[in-house]
């Protein structure tokens, strides 16, 4: 862990109370019911960082919370409580961490690299995929693509405003809300639908 990444670790706290109820950071956005993808969320797939295919069909009768992550980002810390939830809840939920250098270049390093960062300083044994671009555009990720497109889940648009922004998916691969970077991953709100079972 770098001198910055300690710092950014040890200042997590203060920086989770200064963007408590701030604009982007806090936002939160929820479905409007149990609304059916028109494209099937479990056709969808990734590489991850070890290079193996995981197929999204293996997710089928489980919540998947899918995160974009960084390294260097004053909400890295997140990965502790992110592994907790994983840990918690490893029957029902997948954690899945998608790192991006989109923003502020706080992803800098190689697959392995971010692989051994993660494993290192925060044991994470949730799936970890290949560092990717999240925001819009001919490069964003096919999950991103699919978790921001209305024609694809059917009502949500917001693409990842900053690192470590989550979307929850319900057991039926139905979208269930989108989580901005200053709501922590074991947010009532996020245990609320963890807890819900599928309608």
């Amino acid at each position: 862990m770098t001198l910055r990444q300690r710092i950014l670790k040890t200042i997590y706290p203060v920086i989770m109370r200064l963007t408590g109820g701030v604009g982007k950071y806090k936002k939160v956005i929820l479905a409007p019911g149990p609304v059916p993808p028109p494209q099937p969320f479990y056709q969808l797939g990734a590489v991850r960082s070890d290079g193996s295919v995981f197929s999204f069909e293996t997710l089928r009768g489980k919540k998947v919370l899918i995160v974009n992550t960084a390294s260097d980002c004053g909400f890295t810390a997140q990965y502790e409580a992110l592994e907790a939830l994983w840990q918690q809840y490893r029957e029902e939920l997948v954690v899945m961490a998608f790192p991006a250098n989109d923003f502020k270049a706080q992803e800098t390093g190689s697959d392995e690299a971010i692989a051994g960062f993660c494993s290192l300083n925060y044991g994470i044994s949730f799936p970890l995929f290949r560092k990717t671009s999240v925001v819009g555009g001919v490069q964003q990720h096919p999950v991103y693509r699919w978790l921001s497109a209305v024609h694809a889940n059917g009502w949500n648009t917001q693409v990842p405003e900053w690192n470590f922004c989550k979307y929850l998916i319900d057991e039926e691969g139905r979208l269930l809300g989108y989580f901005a970077p200053g709501v922590a991953p074991n947010d009532e709100r996020i245990m609320q639908l963890l807890e819900r079972k599928t309608v």
